[in-house]
Formats: structure tokens, C-alpha cells, sequence
């Protein structure tokens, strides 16, 4: 496991760790950096459609190593047991979140991630039902507005998440607004995380 506390102080130096092919945890700090605006999220056409009927019953922290696990399960990952372990007791922490889609009782999507301050660090996200991350991934964005959370770092973009609004900034703009980030007193689940 990697030591909680060393893994929130790489976060709060822009810093994540990621295991490799050979079992070891290798350590990135990219530049350019992506982040999703929170003033700027999109959400597609398509999508809005979907929200106004939702099927899906969002939950945050309800299967937080469920979510995890169904991160990982892809033919390739950088989501290894050490991983799980160590996000696992940041959770207990209170400093790692899952926000969750369900459907019929069922765990069918979500994402989860790192929060600090009034930064939220996105890890990974997955889905076993069509836009069940999609509409984690809106709740997500909802709730760190509401919270008054000013950074929600993707660390690399994708071309899905670009649909919302994600973009690349340099690394020396991205820690700047770490730094304000990380002065605000919130909180995602039940407590103040600094």
C-alpha cells in the first residue's frame, strides 16, 4: 500500500500515482494538465435528454472499492490491488469518493476520486449501462458547485471527456489553481478535508 499520507501531499504538489506493467507505481505530473471547468461543463444534447428520465439512482460513498473495482476491470489498468488498497484508505480517510450510478439494486456505473480542499482529483470511471458514468460524472460537477469546489483536475483529457468541456491548460496555470484550491475549507463527504 502506499502510504496515505505521502499519496495527499503528492496531490497537493499535482503529483498521482498510476501502477505500470512491471508491478511498480510509477508517479506523473503532466504538462499540459486537463481539467474539467466547473463553469464551463457541457452537457451534450443527447445527454440532457437522458437526465430528464433518468433511470439511474445516484449515490455517493455507497460502494466506493465497488467502484474502484469496476474501474479496473478493463483489458488494461493501471488500477492493481496496491491501488485499490491504497485509494481504500484515503476513503476511510475521507479524502476518496466514489459517486455512484445504480439500476435495479445494481452498481452500474460511477467515478471516483480524490478530494482536497476544494479540489476534486478524477481517478477513472466506468460503466456496465450505457451514460451511467455520464451521469455520474454531471452529479459529480452538481455537487462540487454546490460545495463551492473550484478545481476538478482530469490530469490527461480523452476525447469523452472533451465532450464536456475538458481542456488542457500548462502546468504552471493548473498550479496556480491548485494552490487557491486547495486554501478552500469544503467538503465532499461528511467532513472538511484540507
Amino acid at each position: 500500500m502506499i502510504d496515505p499520507d505521502f499519496l495527499l501531499q503528492a496531490y497537493r504538489m499535482g503529483i498521482f500515482p498510476m501502477a505500470m506493467d512491471d508491478g511498480e507505481i510509477g508517479w506523473f505530473s503532466p504538462d499540459p494538465r486537463g481539467i474539467i471547468p466547473l463553469d464551463d461543463f457541457h452537457i451534450p444534447h443527447g445527454l440532457q435528454r437522458v437526465l430528464k428520465k433518468s433511470p439511474f439512482e445516484i449515490r455517493v460513498d455507497g460502494d466506493f472499492e465497488g467502484v474502484m473495482r469496476g474501474c479496473a476491470d478493463r483489458p488494461e489498468t493501471w488500477i492493481d490491488d496496491t491501488v485499490i488498497s491504497s485509494y481504500c484508505e484515503l476513503h476511510e480517510r475521507g479524502y476518496a469518493h466514489s459517486v455512484e450510478a445504480w439500476l435495479d439494486g445494481e452498481l452500474v456505473g460511477g467515478l471516483y476520486g480524490v478530494a482536497i480542499g476544494g479540489a476534486f482529483f478524477g481517478e477513472s470511471m466506468f460503466h456496465r449501462v450505457t451514460d451511467a458514468s455520464k451521469v455520474s460524472l454531471v452529479s459529480l460537477v452538481e455537487r462540487m458547485r454546490d460545495r463551492g469546489f473550484l478545481l476538478l483536475d482530469t490530469q490527461w483529457t480523452t476525447p469523452h471527456l472533451n465532450k464536456f468541456g475538458a481542456h488542457e491548460i500548462p502546468k504552471e496555470r493548473y498550479m496556480r489553481i491548485l494552490h487557491d484550491a486547495l486554501r478552500v475549507e469544503t467538503f465532499f463527504g461528511d467532513k472538511v478535508t484540507r
